[in-house]
């Protein structure tokens, strides 16, 4: 069967944000930053200060960096060099969970378990030296409370954890713990801080003028460098970087797609603006517009973006690739016009992903500037949406100058690959070196 003509007009109509749309959304972001910056209460993001201001570009040293943002760990030796410099001297990684073999993560695992399996990977970054002062700087991508740089509290698991004993606790203590039960008492955790804000850090470290960092992946999530704020126990210069916690926007205007899949979401009415913009979601809002073209609504065809990806990129006369996944996902072989249509669809739902992204650095960008001009500077983005996916890029580019006009010369946006790392071992080296 044919798709109704004028029913995917009317779907692919709900996933379009057009200028003044795009104006209210970046507008309504600004207002609750304002607002949380009054009092946190009163915005729907949670703007976590992290304790830390932008690197200068001069530190320098050997610091070691724990990235622990979900099953893989991974331990590095990084040389920072200065000048925006800096060498991985060695890095180790390993899962946390191999079926058949052990299990850190889960309820039966304990936080002397995982956290004995992670100072083991620091003890074989360091070749087991018990000599050489190490300071390690950790990546922890977990909800937490956190009262200094040093300091994380977990406020509960995501990502399919459940190990026992860590929620409540303070993720460096735990691991200060375990060193010392290894005997790498050398070792001294100094830093913790979000992913999102490790970005920002490596990425200011390399970059100079660059103010705002960003997950965009399969999930999404931003920070930026604050100037109002002034703490004493902030390191680095500038004020310092919120982590927003920007997934849980909630002024927005969802689609009824939207509605509906938030309805049966783990978490109903939480991480709207999440939900609309990264990797994780675009699938399945495709899915549900398919399944109503084809009089198959509410039926799931577990599309991913990655699947949304590689048909929007096949070219091809006859659209092979796409049409092939379609029938192995939908279980339809669906007619060239269809699939042209469903390809229209996808490229959608990227468009207005990018479109909210891009309203949110803007809002960001005017918020710094306040009433004064809009300085040159830079959007450090990482993640796989922004890098692999067509047409996400560049509809960043494009609405951020629609928003911008005659600014948006001053204001770009730039790859920032790996920064969980980096920016852990800047952030060691600032608070060693402060």
């Amino acid at each position: 069967m044919a798709f109704n003509e004028e029913q995917f007009k009317a779907i692919k109509a709900e996933f379009v944000i057009d200028g003044e749309r795009l104006q209210e959304i970046a507008a309504s972001f600004r207002q609750d930053l304002q607002l949380g910056l009054r009092d946190v209460t009163l915005s729907s993001m949670r703007m976590l200060k992290s304790y830390v201001g932008l690197p200068s570009g001069k530190e320098t040293g050997e610091y070691l960096a724990l990235d622990f943002g979900g099953t893989n760990v991974r331990v590095s030796l990084i040389r920072l060099d200065g000048d925006g410099k800096f060498e991985i001297l060695k890095r180790v990684g390993r899962p946390l969970i191999v079926p058949g073999q052990y299990d850190y993560i889960c309820k039966d695992a304990t936080a002397e378990q995982m956290f004995d399996f992670i100072a083991g990977l620091i003890d074989e970054a360091i070749d087991g030296d018990r000599n050489t002062k190490y300071y390690l700087g950790h990546t922890f991508s977990f909800p937490s409370t956190q009262t200094n740089l040093n300091n994380a509290r977990l406020i509960i698991w995501t990502k399919e954890f459940a190990t026992q004993g860590v929620e409540g606790e303070v993720a460096n203590d735990l691991l200060s713990a375990a060193l010392k039960r290894r005997g790498a008492d050398n070792v001294e955790p100094v830093a913790v801080l979000n992913d999102t804000v490790a970005v920002l850090l490596s990425a200011a470290y390399k970059t100079p003028d660059t103010f705002i960092g960003s997950i965009y992946a399969t999930g999404h999530n931003t920070c930026y460098l604050e100037p109002s704020i002034h703490d004493p126990d902030c390191f680095g210069s500038g004020g310092m970087i919120l982590n927003l916690e920007c997934g849980n926007f909630m002024k927005l205007m969802p689609n009824r797609f939207d509605k509906e899949y938030d309805e049966r979401s783990e978490k109903p009415g939480e991480q709207r603006f999440e939900k609309m913009v990264s990797g994780r979601y675009m699938g399945e809002l495709l899915g549900m517009a398919i399944a109503e073209l084809l009089g198959e609504k509410g039926k799931q065809y577990n599309l991913s973006s990655i699947d949304m990806s590689m048909m929007i990129l096949d070219e091809s006369p006859n659209l092979s690739r796409a049409t092939d996944i379609l029938m192995a996902k939908v279980g339809h072989e669906l007619a060239l016009e269809d699939v042209k249509k469903v390809r229209e669809l996808a490229a959608a739902i990227v468009i207005r992903s990018a479109r909210l992204a891009a309203a949110s650095f803007v809002a960001i960008v005017w918020q710094r500037a306040g009433s004064g001009k809009i300085v040159r500077q830079h959007v450090a983005v990482d993640g796989s949406v922004y890098e692999k996916m067509p047409l996400a890029k560049e509809n960043i580019v494009k609405a951020m100058s629609e928003l911008l006009g005659e600014d948006s010369s001053q204001v770009d946006t730039i790859l920032d690959n790996g920064g969980s790392g980096l920016g852990a071992a800047i952030a060691a080296a600032m608070a060693v070196q402060a």
